[in-house]
């Protein structure tokens, strides 16, 4: 994602990530932190990304409410808030597909282990939201999630 982007960026991340000393210092100093299980945790983190939108700066979000246990890894449903963000701000939402970096790297490395390798992305055409109100954020979430899918083939 670092290379696609040429503008100033920050990460809107799960707070797991402030566990491992190399991520925390980056999400500690640069990105924002989000505890998905607390409510108050999502508030600060979208109002702080709020913030950042007017300085203009771009939020790279991983709307996934979970990554999950199987194998191969499903796409699981998306979260409201990078949408109702999104449309609260008049933003378009640039959807990325990353094809593989569960075959390179599915765990921590202990069960299926780690490798070099090529991350594949497809970085879709933007989806405008003005226009867009409060209320429409089911169907940019569905609209995100089945572009985001149709690029998914894992194939073995």
């Amino acid at each position: 994602m670092s290379m696609a982007l040429k503008n100033n960026f920050f990460y809107l991340g799960k707070d797991d990530l402030l566990k491992n000393p190399i991520t925390a210092l980056y999400f500690k100093s640069i990105d924002i932190p989000i505890n998905r299980e607390s409510k108050i945790s999502a508030f600060k983190a979208f109002k702080k990304t709020s913030e950042r939108l007017m300085e203009g700066m771009t939020p790279i979000i991983f709307p996934e409410g979970k990554i999950g246990d199987e194998y191969p890894p499903i796409l699981h449903e998306f979260k409201n808030g990078p949408f109702r963000l999104a449309i609260e701000h008049q933003i378009p939402i640039i959807p990325v597909t990353i094809m593989d970096n569960w075959k390179i790297c599915w765990d921590d490395g202990k069960n299926y282990g780690c490798k070099p390798g090529i991350s594949r992305m497809y970085i879709h055409t933007p989806i405008p939201t003005i226009g867009l109100k409060a209320d429409d954020d089911e169907q940019l979430k569905k609209m995100v999630y089945d572009k985001i899918s149709s690029k998914l083939a894992y194939k073995f």
